[in-house]
């Protein structure tokens, strides 16, 4: 199955932010349950942060970002890719 990656900046302050981050890690533990392999973390360094998962296809992909919590509630900027692995 391809995998892809939504990459993230945050676009609101910090209080709205959290409040949605309970319901992001419910979403991205559903999607586990899913089969999509879903990983979900922040950088280090303050500012932003990355998803990654299995979907069939680039629509199914974009179906899964746009129900994410984050997304929903126009608290980040994101960039979605299709990720080719070359060496296993």
């Amino acid at each position: 199955m391809p995998i892809f990656v939504k990459i993230e900046a945050g676009k609101v302050d910090k209080p709205t932010f959290d409040q949605y981050v309970p319901a992001h890690q419910a979403y991205v533990r559903e999607l586990i349950a899913q089969g999509h392999q879903a990983r979900s973390g922040y950088w280090a360094k303050k500012g932003g942060g990355m998803m990654i998962f299995e979907a069939d296809s680039m629509v199914e992909a974009e179906a899964i970002v746009a129900a994410d919590p984050l997304v929903k509630n126009g608290c980040v900027n994101y960039q979605l890719y299709e990720w080719r692995i070359v060496v296993e």
